[in-house]
């Protein structure tokens, strides 16, 4: 089974080196963070010289990277060999080159600590060298975060940096940024170099140093449709329109999207407390108000219609049906018909 990467992680931390790891999968994050530590942290800087040797998958072949995983190191007890783009290993997918890698993964050199970054990619698990990594080496799997799990791992990385996060600062980086956990985590980074202050991060705060406009984001507009501010919302349109690399389209219906696909599960909720409707559309408690005055302005007819309108938007976005219309006309007729 593959190990979690946060378990590795603290691994890592507590100096428990194996000596084969198999970072794969569609997530990036969690692969350049395993083997980045590893590559600053296995060996000390004077041993890192003869002993430290970082590859990548285009230039070399199995059987290059086997003879340097068994090579001794010199004047040391370990060596690191890292494969970054470990997937673009011309050979790794014939047959004989997978069974010579199988060979070392069963019986792996004690002094070698290899690392392979296989990105935006699985070995075919049915395959023996899937099997063989399964069971001899730390694999990992790196995946995609659903975007309803966005908000909770924005919480947790603020926590593990000694920082609060107000839920509204939660949903407008969750909303503005989605679920790249690269992107994402440089974005908090950055927001965290200004907050030495602060012990929480507030919507003031993402605003001012995430760059995201404090009167016009996604966020702003679900609130100008539950409050059928038509005025507000076409303002906001507006600025989108003007401003389509800070705010795509295609994002702004995935959002739209999310928020009101969650107004239909709660017009179909039995709950009725705060408490309970927000167990069932799984969201912090702190935005119950706001799916509620929504079941309110929006009709369970009319919720149908929008997510109707919301999927030809998302088609439009992409190119289909959009004819010569721009991604703010489509934008400003989409409000159009959410709000009339």
């Amino acid at each position: 089974m593959p190990h979690k990467p946060e378990q590795v992680f603290a691994s890592l931390k507590n100096r428990q080196f194996a000596p084969v790891y198999f970072l794969q999968g569609e997530e990036p994050y969690y692969i350049d963070l395993i083997s980045d530590y590893i590559e600053k942290n296995a060996l000390p800087e004077h041993e890192k010289g003869f002993n430290q040797i970082v590859m990548y998958g285009k230039d070399i072949n199995v059987g290059t990277l086997l003879t340097q995983a068994r090579r001794f190191p010199m004047m040391a007890e370990k060596q690191v060999i890292i494969v970054k783009e470990a997937q673009d290993i011309p050979d790794l997918n014939r047959e004989d080159s997978q069974k010579l890698l199988e060979t070392y993964l069963e019986r792996p050199l004690p002094s070698t600590i290899l690392v392979l970054n296989h990105k935006y990619k699985t070995l075919d698990g049915r395959k023996s060298l899937a099997k063989t990594v399964d069971k001899h080496a730390i694999l990992v799997e790196s995946k995609k975060l659903y975007d309803n799990k966005i908000p909770e791992w924005i919480a947790a990385y603020l926590k593990d940096k000694g920082f609060g996060i107000h839920p509204a600062a939660t949903q407008m980086l969750a909303d503005s940024i989605g679920n790249d956990l690269s992107r994402l985590s440089n974005e908090i980074d950055k927001l965290l170099i200004n907050c030495k202050d602060k012990k929480e991060v507030t919507a003031e705060l993402v605003q001012q140093y995430v760059g995201i406009s404090k009167e016009y984001n996604v966020f702003e507009l679900q609130k100008s449709f539950i409050q059928r501010d038509v005025l507000k919302a076409n303002q906001i349109v507006l600025y989108f329109e003007s401003n389509p690399k800070n705010n795509p389209l295609i994002v702004v219906v995935a959002t739209l999207f999310t928020f009101f696909s969650k107004v239909l599960v709660a017009h179909h909720s039995k709950e009725t407390t705060e408490a309970g409707l927000a167990k069932a559309l799984g969201v912090n408690p702190f935005f119950v108000k706001d799916y509620m005055q929504a079941m309110r302005t929006f009709p369970l007819i009319k919720v149908i219609s929008i997510i109707h309108h919301l999927r030809i938007a998302d088609l439009q976005s992409k190119g289909v049906d959009a004819g010569q219309a721009t991604e703010g006309q489509i934008l400003k007729e989409l409000v159009f018909k959410i709000l009339h």
